[in-house]
């Protein structure tokens, strides 16, 4: 459906012509498939790729969109959430997640006692690359 709506090349749907989009079809179709045959395994594959795919359109389209990395891990823990709320495995991840994401994303609005939080924020942001190599090596090392 959406090669056809694209090889018509209708006006009225260009905004919908991007990979943005492709990656929130892709998204709704894995979400749309764990509910409807009770095999929860992809749940957390569709509610991450559909709430990237939603973040990346909306940056590309909307001004007023958050773009601020912290988005990102917010999305993982949304994932994990929508997943335990079928599978029962991963809910405190989740909430963990989200809610570091939204007191980094927030980080600039808290009063001078979290300070902390921003300057860590911060350091993330400059060393992130690095971060992600540490856990991937603590991942691989692990049993």
């Amino acid at each position: 459906m959406y090669f056809l709506l694209r090889g018509l090349d209708l006006p009225i749907l260009s905004a919908l012509y991007s990979w943005t989009v492709l990656l929130i079809i892709i998204g709704f179709a894995f979400l749309i498939h764990s509910y409807m045959t009770k095999d929860y395994d992809h749940l957390f594959t569709g509610a991450f790729l559909f709430g990237l795919g939603i973040h990346l359109f909306g940056l590309g389209h909307y001004t007023f969109w958050i773009n601020h990395w912290g988005i990102y891990p917010f999305i993982t823990g949304a994932a994990f959430i929508i997943r335990a709320a079928k599978t029962k495995k991963g809910f405190f991840s989740g909430v963990l997640l989200s809610t570091v994401s939204v007191l980094i994303i927030f980080s600039n609005r808290l009063s001078d006692q979290y300070k902390w939080i921003h300057d860590l924020s911060a350091a993330v942001e400059s060393y992130w690359p690095l971060i992600l190599i540490g856990i991937g090596i603590w991942l691989l090392k692990r049993k």
